[in-house]
């Protein structure tokens, strides 16, 4: 069937279109900007701290804090505010959500965290509420973290037969840590600053703070690598080490090829934010998400899933979408969907998960936006 596909997309293609030639152009310029602006600086780093989960990280501990049995306020508290730390896209938290995953979490912590990671990112509220208004802002955040929690949950529920096989075909392993805690996390947070610092980004519009850190985020940045290089020297063998890189390269070939794979697919479809240079024309998804209809709200937040954005390229999208008809409602609704699931997002889950969890998932993300969405507008007074 896949050949037979290929074969006919390519018999029937109708390439001399200026419409088709300049969305493939399109996919392969996205798949360069997110080469240059994502991968060195956000994915290869989330990679070594996804491995070093594996490695690292002991099974018991992971059950102990997420696993099925684990106490739900501990684990749901942490996995829906772990945004507020990482800042990362629905890209960078994948190999994350897959080393906690593998390494034995519950579906419900999993996935609440696969949600919040990108969908609670403090910047990106902030951005919001400076520029669409406090209201959608405020809405924003609170809606974030209750998904979180109610997708987390909610997954646990309708999985719970399978989560408790899983819980009960894991053997934790016993005896003593060979390394004291505060190295193991003083280990992971190095990695973690050097995440977020490698990958600030100067916002568009001017917010102090991030300002600040942003003028110096390579050199924090740099230090922390240093500190991270020293502990490798003086407190891990080379064969740990061995282990851990052959760890991170086993998940990098996991997900990196069907992430480009789903980074031009949703170029071709739609294009870059803020062009017009998909096969999807945006002023045709402009006229769709006015006022506060079910339609209008439900559109908005399957567009949302399907397009894929950057940290902080969610807010001057919508910005132009919103000058143009878009209704309150729908806005909130996109942005709930949005930053949480995207086209390459939902291919490497899939791997990750299987397909009917992965349905399921975006499935809950895009009904509670929907929801949202129209009661927000219903708030807002829209028709």
């Amino acid at each position: 069937m896949l050949i037979a596909g290929v074969f006919l997309a390519a018999y029937y293609a109708p390439f001399g279109n200026a419409r088709v030639q300049g969305a493939i152009l399109e996919a392969f310029e996205m798949l360069q900007e997110y080469a240059r602006k994502h991968v060195l600086f956000c994915l290869v780093p989330a990679f070594f701290i996804a491995g070093g989960i594996s490695v690292f990280i002991s099974q018991a501990s992971v059950m102990k804090y997420f696993g099925a049995q684990a106490r739900k306020i501990l684990s749901y508290s942490v996995a829906s505010v772990s945004g507020a730390i990482l800042a990362v896209c629905s890209c960078t938290v994948l190999p994350l959500f897959a080393g906690i995953y593998k390494r034995g979490a519950g579906i419900g912590p999993a996935t609440a965290f696969l949600y919040s990671g990108p969908a609670v990112n403090v910047l990106a509220i902030i951005l919001t509420a400076r520029v669409l208004g406090w209201q959608i802002g405020l809405a924003r955040a609170l809606s974030a973290v209750i998904f979180s929690i109610l997708i987390g949950l909610l997954m646990a529920f309708l999985f719970r037969e399978e989560e408790m096989d899983k819980a009960s075909a894991v053997m934790p392993e016993t005896g003593e840590e060979e390394r004291p805690l505060w190295k193991i996390g003083l280990y992971f947070l190095s990695m973690i600053l050097i995440l977020i610092f490698a990958a600030w980004g100067k916002p568009k519009e001017s917010v102090g703070f991030w300002d600040a850190v942003y003028s110096v985020h390579w050199y924090l940045a740099g230090g922390f690598l240093v500190l991270l290089t020293l502990m490798l020297i003086f407190w891990f063998r080379k064969d740990e080490l061995k282990e851990w890189t052959s760890s991170t390269w086993t998940f990098s070939k996991m997900i990196l090829p069907l992430l480009f794979a789903g980074v031009l697919v949703a170029g071709l479809l739609m294009g870059r934010p803020a062009t017009d240079a998909g096969l999807i024309p945006p002023r045709y998804i402009s006229s769709l998400v006015g006022g506060n209809s079910i339609f209008a709200n439900f559109f908005s937040a399957i567009v949302g899933a399907l397009m894929y954005f950057a940290t902080l390229t969610e807010v001057p999208i919508l910005q132009g979408l919103i000058g143009s008809g878009m209704g309150q409602g729908p806005a909130l609704a996109l942005l709930l969907a949005g930053p949480a699931l995207s086209l390459p997002n939902m291919i490497v889950i899939r791997s990750v998960m299987g397909t009917r969890k992965t349905l399921v998932f975006i499935g809950l993300v895009v009904v509670m936006a929907t929801i949202t969405g129209m009661l927000f507008g219903v708030i807002m007074g829209g028709a």
